[in-house]
């Protein structure tokens, strides 16, 4: 799990600080506000893990990309090319990191921790990006490669407690690394004992890998679906691959739980059902059909269609015949039970085209997922009614099922612009569900409006009479 996420002159943050992430976090805000450039940081660092190319310091995207960003002018804070941007994130794995000494026979362990973190500061050189320092934390240590002052391409390696020892020879200096994230082959070849930082490389792309994301806007459905046997990783970043992954997971009988049965010896997990079933329930949870099926319509298994009812005495129509809400919250759905557990799902705005109390409705599935699947959740939201169901479920407390939300499981936050910069404040949300700091205008000053009519109503009134 994504435990801080912090940057530096990216965007339209000079300085975000050191942004706390929970099991459900969530950035409100008017737009240009910067809240969406940290979901595009971790989708940045997600699409540079997962590129081919290992000489580019940032894959910064293109049209088929999780994210375009432009080139690295335009991610740096008032497009400064003698700006630094930096990006700092820390997660937590389930299982602890070890580093041993490979040269004794015991192999002791030097340093160990769940608590990992990576800080990477890239400038622009000669119109290109290069790395000027990149820092492993692992619990108290930390392994830096660092650009030399005086402006030359060469680098050191230094610890605050790890003695990286030199082979025997001349001391050649370290060449730039590839990737904003990696330390160059050669660290491997002129110090005998850090064969480990490859491996502190592969726990971030395994991070990375870990991340799953879902854009605001979503793909039309279609009234067929061919299936040619295909595992989609996730649903498309418009959803395009929410049907396919659906049929997928029916072919591999996955299941998930829905919820928790307490008994003495602690809460155990209810009977497993299958994705589909999951997806229908939330789907007639939330007041959209009545119910939902994936059904194969050829011998082969190849083609599908997706049937729902809107009630219990209607005829079964093709999605494509329903409202447009359904389609666009189904990827949402579908990626929320379809992601592997202990995943990071960026949602960007999922409430776009939903009636206000499936907005509410679709706080409860977040909550449900991040308490009973262990899946983290990111939202980037405009919705009010979305913020006021998770404000309830904290004063509840019991959510249902089971599941209990605490204050401390909902990091809320709230940017908006100050002169050039972007701010953020941590909205404060006591144990009765209560936002003890609430902005100036969060959502708009419903008091003012509600005054401006009745002014308006009382002028038009007085103007009739005069007439």
């Amino acid at each position: 799990m994504i435990t801080h996420l912090r940057l530096q002159n990216f965007k339209a943050w000079e300085d975000s600080g050191n942004v706390k992430f929970g099991p459900i976090t969530a950035f409100f805000g008017s737009n240009s506000s910067g809240k969406t450039s940290f979901l595009q940081s971790m989708l940045l660092l997600k699409q540079t893990a997962e590129s081919a190319d290992r000489g580019r310091v940032f894959d910064l995207g293109g049209s088929a990309s999780l994210v375009s960003l432009g080139t690295f002018n335009d991610i740096t804070f008032r497009h400064d090319p003698e700006r630094t941007v930096g990006i700092d994130i820390g997660w937590h794995e389930d299982e602890p990191f070890e580093i041993r000494n490979t040269e004794t026979k015991r192999r002791n362990i030097i340093a160990t921790s769940s608590d990992l973190s990576l800080s990477a500061l890239v400038r622009e050189v000669r119109s290109f990006p290069v790395v000027q320092r990149v820092e492993y934390g692992l619990g108290d240590f930390r392994f830096s490669l660092t650009r030399s002052r005086i402006g030359k391409d060469e680098y050191s390696l230094e610890s605050n407690h790890y003695p990286f020892k030199r082979v025997s020879g001349r001391p050649w200096p370290l060449p730039s690394p590839g990737k904003f994230y990696s330390f160059p082959d050669q660290v491997r070849a002129y110090f005998q004992n850090a064969a480990f930082l490859s491996d502190l490389e592969l726990q971030f792309e395994k991070l990375c890998s870990r991340i799953y994301y879902l854009g605001p806007l979503r793909q039309d459905p279609a009234r067929q679906y061919i299936w040619s046997g295909g595992r989609p990783i996730d649903v498309g970043r418009r959803g395009e691959l929410a049907v396919e992954a659906l049929i997928a997971s029916q072919a591999d009988k996955k299941t998930n739980a829905r919820g928790f049965v307490h008994r003495k010896d602690g809460p155990r997990r209810t009977k497993l059902i299958t994705v589909e079933e999951h997806v229908a329930s939330w789907l007639q949870e939330l007041g959209l059909i009545h119910s939902f099926a994936v059904e194969s319509v050829d011998d082969r298994g190849t083609l599908y269609r997706v049937q729902v009812r809107r009630s219990a005495e209607s005829t079964p129509v093709l999605l494509t015949d329903v409202g447009f809400g359904v389609s666009q919250v189904l990827p949402v759905l579908v990626l929320l039970a379809y992601a592997p557990e202990r995943s990071t799902v960026l949602l960007e705005q999922p409430e776009i085209h939903l009636h206000p109390a499936v907005q509410s409705g679709l706080a409860d599935v977040i909550i449900e997922v991040a308490k009973v699947r262990n899946i983290q959740v990111v939202v980037e939201s405009h919705s009010e009614h979305f913020l006021m169901r998770l404000q309830r479920r904290i004063a509840e407390r019991d959510v249902g099922r089971g599941i209990r939300l605490e204050p401390e499981d909902c990091l809320l936050y709230f940017c908006q612009t100050t002169g050039a910069a972007a701010t953020i404040s941590r909205l404060g949300i006591d144990s009765f569900g209560n936002i003890t700091n609430w902005p100036d205008d969060f959502f708009g000053n419903q008091f003012e409006e509600a005054a401006a009519m009745s002014r308006a109503a009382r002028r038009r009134a007085t103007e009739e009479k005069t007439a």
